[in-house]
């Protein structure tokens, strides 16, 4: 299990498009991806997990990644956060 800590600095948050951009990029990922913003947990595959964290700009979230090629992918999906959100 790998995770890191992001502070989002879209303007909006995650909304619907970027929401929809992060559903792609982890789908494309062969391990498990949960995106936490405190207490609440979502599926970074399914959109309306996503969009049910109500992050907001300024939010922290912390993404952990599982699976076989967790490092990798973890690397991967933290340069996709700070591209995007």
């Amino acid at each position: 299990m790998v995770k890191f800590n992001y502070v989002i600095t879209d303007e909006v948050g995650i909304h619907a498009r970027p929401a929809g951009l992060l559903v792609k990029a982890a789908q494309q990922l062969s391990g498990k991806v949960t995106v936490t913003k405190g207490e609440k947990s979502g599926d970074a595959k399914k959109i309306f997990s996503l969009m049910g964290l109500c992050v907001k700009k300024g939010d922290e979230v912390t993404v952990t990644v599982e699976g076989e090629n967790e490092a990798a992918e973890a690397q991967s999906l933290e340069q996709f956060f700070k591209e995007n959100l």
